[in-house]
């Protein structure tokens, strides 16, 4: 369990700092811009290239790339070979990316229009979203280089410059936020501010690119970019990458799909779809991409070898760990939905009752917060088999369901229903991959794991009757001023991880031996072999 726990501390506590940063990001972003026209144009704007990175770049493209470098690694070719492969495929990515890029940036007008017609119904609305569209979607391309270059690190066990990256992007995105809020002045045209980021978005990737180039060479790693050939390893590749898509975005997608249904509703409910989102995705950002990022090529280690016992240790420890923490963070952010979002964005034009909406969606979408992770943890069992099949015909129910589902609760509950609908139908996808699994030998929960799971779910209920209680107490101070909202929500996350984690200590929630693990972890990390991740 040492090398996985390092290496999710390692991806986690850099992705916790990435969240930081992007928290600032939309804490200054709700306050320039609020919940209106230039808000939801932008997020469309984001949206886009942002999807189409998780879902390629670094969902399908990661989860068949990784498993097969990680085999010429280890291989009798070594590094050598490993490298000869990754400069293959880079030949032949970087020409998929430009012309894929360019084909949509010639029919955004048309991508625009089926994901948000309705915005054609707004005086500039739609035109605005077009164009701030074309300007962010450089990014792709950009971004996903930066994803294969990191699954060659991750391959490596090198978890640190994939998960720092992040860091750079919300860092540059701020000064974009903060040079469009001085350029607007007192015009009040928040088109400045919104066509400042999308600037800022494609200046990120260059950064980002920049940075993972330099760690690449210095880590010893040789790719050359040749000419494109497509060898019989890049069509096996392509042959993964395609099932992969679907299998390995599902959040994804529906994302798109929320997009959508979104976009219909009265204006600036896309906004806050996205910023309720944004405290939906720090636990699932820091435990599950993590998780996630480094079970895949452990797994695929394993399975390589043919040691099943080692691969069904690695999955229920991930299993554990995962439910460890996210079952606490779904109810305390369930309990304190309110508290967060109007302590954390209300304020300039960000209204109380724009956060009190917010806030129910926060409370409809982290109760699939641990499916969210729970997937991240099994579809690597798939992937690491090289099997991307599977994945697509469950994601295929699972999207089916969540868009007839969004049909039916949109028109009647809004918002707040979109958000319950990808939050049932993430747990509907999570429970068919686990019981194909276990149907195929490959995962099945014992008894130790269960009665584990349990106990965690009594600390869980101990933490959120205390925070049922104290949150009214505090909200006259997490609506006050900015000292105030910082120590009481301080408060709050304190008191419930104390009390969370010593009922967790006296009812044996907690696995010894992983906090002996936790305990070594600093020590381990000093004996590193010169060829691991020194971040």
């Amino acid at each position: 369990m040492s090398s996985l726990v390092r290496s999710v501390g390692t991806i986690g506590s850099l992705t916790a700092l990435s969240r930081v940063f992007g928290f600032v990001r939309d804490m200054l972003l709700a306050r320039v811009l609020g919940a209106g026209l230039a808000a939801d144009a932008w997020q469309l704007a984001f949206t886009l290239p942002n999807t189409f990175r998780r879902l390629f770049a670094e969902g399908a493209f990661s989860v068949a790339f990784v498993p097969m470098y990680t085999r010429r690694l280890a291989g009798d070719g070594g590094e050598q070979a490993a490298d000869e492969f990754a400069g293959d495929v880079l030949s032949i990515f970087v020409w998929v990316l430009l012309g894929f890029s360019a084909l949509c940036m010639i029919a955004m007008p048309g991508i625009v229009w089926l994901l948000a017609r309705d915005y054609q119904s707004v005086a500039g609305k739609f035109d605005l979203s077009v164009m701030l569209s074309r300007v962010t979607f450089p990014y792709l391309a950009l971004v996903s280089l930066v994803a294969m270059l990191s699954g060659v690190l991750n391959a490596r066990s090198r978890f640190g410059p994939g998960a720092f990256v992040p860091v750079l992007l919300n860092i540059v995105m701020i000064a974009g936020i903060i040079a469009g809020y001085y350029l607007r002045g007192d015009s009040g045209d928040d088109t400045i501010v919104a066509t400042a980021l999308a600037i800022s978005l494609s200046l990120a990737g260059v950064a980002q690119l920049a940075y993972m180039w330099r760690v690449t060479r210095k880590a010893g790693v040789k790719l050359k970019v040749t000419a494109p050939k497509i060898t019989p390893d890049v069509k096996r590749l392509g042959m993964l990458i395609l099932p992969a898509t679907f299998g390995a975005g599902i959040y994804q997608i529906s994302q798109l799909v929320d997009t959508f249904f979104a976009t219909s509703l009265p204006q600036g409910s896309l906004s806050l779809l996205k910023f309720a989102d944004r405290l939906n995705q720090m636990p699932l950002g820091i435990f599950g991409i993590a998780l996630g990022t480094a079970i895949l090529p452990m797994l695929a280690r394993h399975i390589q070898s043919g040691d099943k016992r080692e691969a069904q240790r690695l999955q229920t420890n991930a299993v554990e760990i995962a439910m460890l923490l996210c079952l606490p963070c779904a109810v305390a952010l369930s309990i304190c939905a309110e508290a967060f979002t109007a302590g954390i964005f209300q304020g300039g034009k960000m209204t109380a009752n724009d956060t009190a909406i917010m806030g129910n969606i926060v409370m409809a979408l982290v109760a699939g917060l641990p499916a969210y992770v729970l997937v991240k943890v099994f579809q690597p069992a798939f992937f690491s088999r090289e099997d991307t099949r599977t994945p697509v015909f469950v994601a295929a129910g699972a999207l089916i369901v969540n868009i007839g589902l969004n049909f039916w609760v949109v028109p009647r509950y809004g918002i707040v229903g979109l958000a319950a609908a990808t939050a049932t139908t993430a747990t509907l996808n999570v429970l068919t991959l686990y019981t194909i699994l276990q149907i195929r030998g490959w995962f099945s929960m014992s008894w130790k794991l269960a009665g584990r799971i349990g106990r965690q779910i009594v600390a869980t209920a101990a933490m959120g009757a205390v925070l049922w209680w104290l949150t009214p107490a505090l909200q006259p101070y997490w609506s006050g001023h900015a000292f105030a909202r910082i120590w009481s929500l301080s408060a709050l996350v304190a008191v419930g991880a104390i009390v969370f984690f010593v009922t967790a200590y006296f009812v044996g929630a907690l696995d010894k031996d992983l906090i002996a693990q936790l305990r070594r972890r600093r020590p381990a990390a000093s004996g590193k072999s010169p060829g691991s991740s020194s971040e």
